[in-house]
């Protein structure tokens, strides 16, 4: 192996210094030797090094004190002890608790010092080898894991056209609601982990729009009273179709289809549920949903002007929506209006735009 071997000497005395970096060059090492344990100390946390060797009777700290304060912060590290106490077992069991490695006697013996020099050399070259490996390991694992989480963003941006594609005057409502719904959780405090889980899954809360017969889901006037019992089943409709899911971004778009027309009065439905009984989820998007229905041109409606939805949010304060959700909605205009402008041209990437920050717990 070409890697240059780190080895540190730590002796008071100089004479013992240069006998070790003797022997060590004769096997082809050079060694970086200390006279004081505690500049060792220093050396060995702001540098890489590879093998330590310290004697045990130092003035500044003993040896058993100096493997104590290099283990605290470097587990794998070989540390040899080097000592001219022989018979003390109580000595080597405090320096094997302390983390040492091997012992070695003074004086030293020349070939005994050169054999398990290069002993502890080999096993230092096997160690990082490993490491070596492990790092290879660990990103070949991270790749794959990436390109899986892209797959399914990618079936998710599928699934989630469908229902886009059955109602073509909704282009373009699902990912300005995504991202709607990912500013309102960022401002929430929600990690960056929450805010992608949410900005993918978003999209899905009207895939249950499918198994809506195209007479009703497409009528451009107003429905009856009949036709809108038959509309409102979309939302159990995209439940029951990821509802088995094990992915997060399926699960969480799951939860979002049954409850985003739940009104924080208990008055929505499927189910009637209010306040925090409807998923954080489902409120953030009860209010990126209407925001972004108002402001869009239907069948049966022209299209808002932005301060009069912005009004209705207002006036639905623990009504229809959270009051605290649309709160945030209203001190977070500027992004708000940002989406609004240009998701009416292309769709916003969410890395390039929400990400900023780390992974952390999972949504709650």
């Amino acid at each position: 192996m070409s890697y240059e071997m780190k080895i540190v000497s730590v002796d008071d005395n100089a004479i013992n210094l240069l006998l070790v970096e003797t022997l060590a060059q004769d096997i082809g090492y050079s060694v970086i030797s200390f006279e004081s344990a505690i500049k060792a100390i220093e050396y060995v946390h702001e540098n890489p090094v590879d093998i330590v060797l310290t004697d045990y009777m130092m003035p500044e700290m003993h040896g058993i004190e100096l493997i104590s304060q290099i283990r605290k912060d470097f587990h794998d590290i070989p540390i040899v002890m080097i000592t001219a106490v022989t018979d003390n077992n109580k000595l080597r069991i405090d320096a094997l608790e302390a983390g040492a490695t091997e012992f070695l006697n003074k004086p030293l013996n020349p070939p005994e010092f050169k054999a398990r020099l290069t002993s502890l050399i080999n096993l230092r070259n096997a160690q990082l080898m490993l490491q070596s490996r492990a790092l290879h390991l660990e990103t070949e694992v991270n790749k794959a894991v990436c390109l899986v989480e892209a797959r399914e963003r990618e079936t998710l941006n599928v699934l989630s056209r469908v229902a886009e594609y059955k109602d073509p005057n909704t282009a373009g409502h699902i990912n300005r609601v995504a991202s709607y719904s990912a500013v309102i959780l960022r401002a929430l405090g929600g990690n960056i982990y929450d805010q992608e889980i949410l900005f993918h899954a978003a999209p899905l809360h009207d895939v249950g729009k499918i198994g809506i017969p195209d007479h009703i889901l497409l009528k451009p006037g107003k429905y009856t009273e009949e036709e809108f019992e038959i509309m409102k089943k979309h939302t159990v409709i995209g439940y029951e179709m990821v509802k088995e899911a094990s992915s997060p971004y399926l699960r969480m778009g799951g939860e979002i289809a049954l409850t985003h027309h739940e009104k924080f009065n208990g008055m929505g439905y499927p189910y009637g549920l209010k306040t925090e009984q409807i998923p954080l989820a489902g409120r953030i998007l009860a209010v990126a949903d209407v925001f972004d229905a108002l402001t869009s041109k239907r069948p049966y409606k022209d299209k808002w002007d932005i301060k009069d939805a912005l009004d209705l949010l207002q006036a639905e304060r623990g009504r229809h929506f959270d009051p605290r959700l649309v709160d945030i909605f209203m001190d977070n205009l500027e992004d708000v209006y940002t989406i609004y402008s240009a998701q009416r041209h292309s769709q916003i990437d969410f890395h390039a735009y929400f990400n900023h920050g780390e992974r952390s717990a999972s949504f709650e």
